[in-house]
């Protein structure tokens, strides 16, 4: 099976905001679909050891924001490359909150639509949340940014330098933060955990 059929298939590019008793926090997923209409219903996926799972499943709310073409990659890698239980991912980035207390940015988004989760489904890396959309807005007149364009013009391309002097010991998914043990990471590998390319992994170094 070749993996990069994938790739053909078409995705956005979103933040999904939500929330707990102690933080707000986002993160990127690129999956996400109308599944139903009268009542309007979205399906979007997240994986399981995101922050933000896990707040989706106490608060049983989101707020989807849709990622324009203007966005930049410092934004997706800060909601995307790292956890909300580290960090708090808001504290430098203008926001608002919808109607569930969810946040979403104020920037680099065309639309944003909040939603109550009605059903979910594990489906072993991800959860799979069905929801009502309960208000949509559109935002600003940009076009939405694709998964494709995403990999085309935004997210940079492999071939950073390496550390001199040091060995590669093992790889780290910059997505999920699964560590992959060994020099060399093949290059049709794919993350077990959250299903990434091995493009999305980085090396890790003997200290």
């Amino acid at each position: 099976m070749d993996p990069k059929a994938l790739f053909s298939l078409s995705y956005g590019v979103f933040i999904l905001g939500s929330h707990d008793d102690k933080k707000i926090n986002a993160c990127v997923t690129n999956t996400c679909m109308q599944v139903a209409a009268n009542p309007n219903r979205l399906a979007i996926t997240v994986i399981n050891q995101n922050y933000t799972c896990g707040q989706i499943k106490e608060c049983g709310t989101f707020a989807l924001s849709v990622l324009d073409k203007s966005v930049t990659f410092p934004t997706i890698e800060h909601f995307g490359f790292q956890s909300g239980r580290d960090v708090d991912k808001f504290a430098d980035f203008e926001h608002s909150l919808d109607a569930n207390e969810n946040p979403y940015l104020n920037s680099q988004i065309c639309a944003l639509f909040t939603c109550k989760v009605i059903s979910s489904q594990d489906l072993g890396t991800h959860t799979l949340f069905v929801a009502e959309i309960e208000d949509s807005k559109v935002l600003s007149d940009k076009a939405p940014l694709t998964y494709a364009d995403y990999h085309k013009d935004i997210k940079p391309k492999p071939g950073a330098a390496a550390e001199p002097d040091k060995k590669i010991i093992g790889w780290r998914c910059k997505i999920c933060g699964y560590e992959y043990e060994g020099a060399e990471l093949p290059a049709e590998y794919e993350c077990p955990i959250c299903g990434h390319p091995a493009e999305d992994f980085e090396p890790i170094y003997e200290k």
